[in-house]
C-alpha cells in the first residue's frame, strides 16, 4: 500500500504538490518511486525557468527506465533540491520530505482545482 499523505494534492501522472502561500513544493509520489525502482539520476530544472501546467520539466532515471515528471502547476521555478544531484535515492527513501524536487511560484492558483485530493489519488492507484 502506498503512502498518500492527506494534506497534499496529486496529479494523475503521480506528482504531488504542497502549496505554502504562492510557492508549491513538487515531488513524485511514493507510488511512482516504487514503480520506478532505485533512482540513480535526477535532471533538475533550472532555477528561474518558467513552466506550464502539464509540461515535462524534470527527468528521473532509475535502474529500470527514465521517466518524465510533469509540472502540476504553472509558474517559475524558485528553488531546486540540490541534494538530489548527489543523492537521487532521497526520492526513494523520503518522497514527501527530503526527496522533493523543486519549488514553483504559482502563476495561476485556479489550476489547483485540477489536482486530486488524497482520496481521489488513492482511488487512482489503489
Amino acid at each position: 500500500m502506498s503512502n498518500i499523505p492527506a494534506h497534499l494534492k496529486y496529479t494523475e501522472q503521480h506528482e504531488w504538490l504542497k502549496l505554502d502561500g504562492e510557492v508549491a513544493t513538487i515531488g513524485i509520489t511514493d507510488y511512482a518511486q516504487a514503480a520506478l525502482g532505485d533512482l540513480v539520476f535526477v535532471e533538475l530544472p533550472a532555477k528561474g525557468k518558467q513552466v506550464k501546467l502539464g509540461d515535462a520539466f524534470v527527468v528521473v532515471e532509475s535502474v529500470k527506465a527514465a521517466s518524465e515528471v510533469y509540472a502540476p502547476i504553472s509558474g517559475e521555478i524558485v528553488e531546486v533540491n540540490e541534494a538530489l544531484a548527489k543523492s537521487p535515492e532521497l526520492i526513494n527513501s523520503a518522497p514527501y520530505d527530503g526527496g522533493w524536487i523543486c519549488k514553483i511560484r504559482a502563476s495561476d492558483k485556479a489550476e489547483l482545482a485540477k489536482l486530486l485530493d488524497a482520496a481521489k489519488y488513492e482511488g487512482l492507484v489503489g
